[in-house]
């Protein structure tokens, strides 16, 4: 998988986590300031990514970015 196709595949994920339309998410997206997501939202897309990448990204980690780029960053490092 190329770094376009886990963008836009993370990108996806993030949207449906918490219920965004994906074409309303980009790299950019901040996830306090622009998704304003509780933390459960966090758990599910870290168990997303889990199931539909195959990549264990640790909550913590996960939790810690602010942006869509940083969490694409850090799954790419688990790949």
């Amino acid at each position: 998988m190329d770094r376009k196709e886990l963008e836009q595949q993370v990108i996806e994920l993030v949207a449906m986590a918490y219920g965004k339309d994906a074409a309303d998410v980009n790299l950019d997206t901040r996830f306090v300031e622009d998704l304003a997501g509780a933390s459960i939202q966090m758990v599910g897309l870290v168990s997303e990514i889990e199931n539909e990448l195959d990549v264990m990204v640790q909550l913590q980690v996960a939790a810690a970015c602010k942006t869509v780029a940083e969490l694409v960053d850090k799954v790419e490092e688990q790949l």
